[in-house]
């Protein structure tokens, strides 16, 4: 006979299965009436806590979940909405630093679903798309975190900004991870045209703290944050990382916010790009807490950033070979990836199994992952947006030298080859990067497979 918890998690399931049938993630509608409407009729679900709301093309997920962490370790009632999830669905939803539980996600589900269904109606009756799946996802987060309740929601933007769904918050501050091209067919071809979409989150008399940016990055954000009449801060300028020091398991950080210094700082991520990343978090939490005038508890945040976890950025999941996972999926985060392996790990042997969905620019990641890594396997993301391998070995033709090149469709041998490439070398690792789907099929393979 099966448990209850057996009959919750299939019942999760079926209602990723159910969201699974809208409009993907890939194909988002530039609208917010839609999400703003079910919000309403559910008792403006979205306005029942504070928020902090992060964009950005990379670091959003890492410095939404330092984020979280400090305000938890101050005591606060937290949500966290992060997006994609890497194994389970729930690891988007989390409440009190944990994923929802499959009883509770079922549960605000259950609540939720008449009044999507209702302006899914309406949609139709317009001849206007029903709800996608990340309208509907954003809803059922907003109202989980208003049902559980708490004190206050961190947010990740899904896409750009302006017109994502998340956008019907009012939120208290607006935290910008470093900007780069990427989803140019939806955001725009240039990189001021995709700030100037992601800038759409800032809102009247806001708070807004950002990484160091383009000089057209941050020219679009001043201008934003001038006509809402916001206070904006930028990393390299009123934030500043003032050292940094590698350290078994991470590495020690002096950082200059708003209101406060913290020396010796251990934050438990790799990476030059994570500790600017935490830069942002501290100035953003200082901004939240006490409007940037108040300095945090060198205690608090010495808790918060010694435990956070960050899953899939250069996170590594086995030991004997290495395995290290990083979700860079756009040149810039190849960038911080090729950095980070000279920098923070001694490896003398890197295999890099590499795959990545059909509208990513697969060459520009390549052009600065080989030369950091000493062979790479192209494989197939295990996805229907994965591009063939075949078509990725025409692309790494002259990028990659040919004798350290090889194709294997097949992700699961793969990452086999990989680690046999890995174990047969002196100082041997592997490095699994460039979708994030990639690396959830990575963890059901390490997992399935013990390795250690």
């Amino acid at each position: 006979m099966s448990s209850e918890s057996d009959d919750y998690a299939r019942a999760a399931e079926l209602v990723h299965l159910e969201l699974l049938e809208r409009n993907g993630e890939s194909n988002p509608q530039p609208r917010l009436e839609p999400t703003r409407r079910v919000a309403d009729l559910l008792g403006d679900v979205h306005r029942a806590f504070d928020v902090i709301h992060i964009t950005g093309t990379n670091g959003k997920t890492s410095i939404s979940r330092m984020i979280e962490a400090i305000l938890r370790a101050y005591g606060l009632r937290t949500g966290l909405f992060t997006s994609p999830h890497i194994v389970a669905f729930n690891e988007r939803i989390c409440i009190g630093g944990q994923p929802i539980s499959d009883d509770a996600l079922v549960a605000n589900w259950l609540d939720i679903k008449p009044y999507v269904e209702m302006v899914d109606n309406e949609l139709i009756a317009k001849g206007e798309p029903r709800l996608t799946y990340f309208e509907v996802l954003t809803v059922l987060a907003l109202a989980s975190f208003a049902d559980a309740p708490v004190d206050v929601a961190v947010i990740e933007v899904g896409m750009g900004g302006e017109w994502d769904s998340t956008n019907i918050v009012e939120a208290d501050v607006a935290v910008f991870g470093p900007i780069a091209m990427d989803h140019q067919d939806k955001l725009g071809s240039t990189l001021e045209a995709i700030a100037r979409t992601k800038s759409g989150i800032i809102k009247p008399s806001t708070i807004v703290v950002s990484a160091a940016q383009e000089p057209i990055a941050e020219q679009v954000l001043r201008e934003a944050a001038e006509l809402t009449e916001s206070l904006i801060h930028f990393v390299g300028d009123e934030i500043q990382v003032s050292d940094r020091t590698m350290a078994v398991g991470g590495q020690l950080l002096s950082i200059q916010a708003l209101s406060g210094s913290y020396d010796d700082v251990f934050l438990s991520l790799f990476g030059d790009h994570q500790a600017d990343n935490a830069a942002v978090a501290v100035g953003a939490v200082e901004a939240f807490l006490g409007g940037g005038t108040q300095p945090l508890s060198e205690e608090v945040l010495n808790e918060a950033l010694a435990t956070v976890e960050s899953p899939g950025r250069l996170q590594r999941i086995a030991s004997l070979p290495p395995v290290i996972l990083d979700a860079a999926h756009n040149p810039h985060g190849a960038r911080a990836l090729a950095t980070a392996l000279g920098q923070y790990f001694d490896f003398d042997d890197i295999t890099l199994v590499f795959g990545a969905f059909a509208d990513k620019d697969a060459t520009g990641m390549l052009e600065l992952l080989a030369p950091a890594v000493t062979r790479v396997i192209l494989t197939t993301v295990p996805s229907d947006r994965g591009m063939p391998a075949a078509q990725l070995a025409s692309l790494a033709e002259g990028v990659v030298e040919a004798a350290n090149l090889l194709v294997e469709p097949d992700p699961t041998l793969a990452f086999e080859k990989a680690r046999v490439h890995a174990l047969a070398a002196d100082n041997g690792a592997v490095v699994i990067a460039g979708s994030i789907t990639l690396l959830g099929a990575a963890l059901a393979t390490a997992h399935d497979n013990g390795w250690s």
